[in-house]
């Protein structure tokens, strides 16, 4: 996704942040103060001089732009000395707010507040995205699968340095704390179909699904865990898939040991902007699927997408691997398919407007 915030280093863009919320405080109450003045001296000339109200509020918009016109009306000494007063507030308000506006300008404040307007419309829209919280090492990874696959997502993350990061790559970003959901909220959580909690404590991985699974317990969360007790307890907190990098890397490791040839092949298909095979996993809906009830021969999905179907879950969890052409399809079921983009695009077409 396009990035759409200024290319600068981490704490100069800290510093522009605080600096544009001061500016946009400042431009307020500057605004409003101005309002108080004009509102004081109509109702000045409106109830004490007994002036009609458009004659009191031209009284008022002629003294504090100082243009030099003549009193609407013959004023006696006491509402000169009210007209003197009104002239000076009108200098020093006046000249405030155009330092502020013009400072403002200098700094690229409207230009940023446009963008960042931006921003929030493009998240306003995202709908059946992913949410990525954490972009260390292993969201940077992760990031960068989702991209490869032209995925919708959205990154969420406190480190600033790490949004910079981000946002240098092009990614989509939310500076926010994962574990609280006000920043989940802002994150389109109740839109999204999938959360990652890829943060370097397994606290707050814990923390993040939790609150995920609070605010929309129809997604689908994937965490991070670092030890198998941490694994053990992000599975009883809700997580649908929990992956700890020791222990899958220690595996890989071993499997890359004594087969690599099988290792470049699953690697190949599981990652990698340019590979030729895919892996993709079919949810059969009974509203859209035709095939519900038959068997994997009677559909002839191979036939028809040339997609290899590898494997079928089961809605109860079981696997199937290797299902033969007596297999029912069930409704519920995962069809774990092998193929080109091509190839499972028409699959996808034969199976109806599917979850992915």
């Amino acid at each position: 996704m396009k990035n759409i915030f200024f290319k600068k280093s981490t704490r100069t863009r800290y510093t522009l942040e605080k600096s544009y919320l001061r500016l946009r405080r400042e431009l307020i109450g500057g605004s409003i103060l101005l309002g108080v003045v004009f509102i004081t001296g109509t109702l000045w000339f409106w109830l004490v001089e007994k002036w009609s109200l458009i004659d009191s509020a031209y009284m008022t918009t002629i003294t504090l732009s100082t243009v030099g016109f003549g009193e609407v009306n013959p004023l006696d000494d006491r509402s000169r000395l009210f007209t003197m007063v009104l002239i000076l507030m009108g200098i020093i308000v006046i000249g405030y707010l155009v330092n502020r506006i013009t400072e403002a300008f200098l700094q690229g404040y409207f230009r940023e507040s446009i963008r960042l307007r931006q921003k929030r419309n493009v998240i306003d829209k995202l709908k059946n995205h992913y949410i990525l919280c954490g972009f260390g090492r292993t969201g940077g990874n992760v990031a960068r699968e989702f991209a490869a696959e032209n995925i919708a997502f959205i990154i969420l993350d406190s480190d600033a340095d790490e949004i910079e990061k981000a946002q240098q790559q092009g990614y989509l970003t939310l500076q926010g704390d994962a574990t609280l959901d006000e920043y989940l909220l802002l994150a389109k959580i109740e839109d999204a179909i999938c959360i990652v909690a890829a943060l370097s404590s397994d606290a707050d991985n814990l923390y993040t699904v939790m609150s995920a699974k609070a605010l929309n317990p129809k997604i689908r969360a994937i965490a991070r865990g670092s030890t198998e007790e941490a694994v053990k307890k992000l599975e009883r907190a809700g997580a649908d898939a929990v992956v700890s990098p020791y222990i899958t890397g220690g595996k890989r490791l071993a499997a890359a040991a004594l087969r690599p040839q099988i290792m470049d092949f699953v690697d190949g298909i599981l990652s990698g902007g340019e590979r030729a095979f895919y892996l993709e996993e079919c949810l059969l809906d009974e509203n859209h699927c035709p095939c519900i009830g038959q068997s994997l021969a009677q559909t002839q999905l191979r036939a028809k997408s040339g997609a290899l179907v590898v494997a079928i879950r089961r809605h109860n969890g079981t696997l199937i691997p290797g299902p033969t052409g007596d297999s029912i399809l069930e409704v519920g079921d995962s069809l774990i398919c092998m193929g080109t983009a091509e190839q499972l695009r028409a699959l996808n077409n034969i199976l109806g407007p599917i979850n992915r």
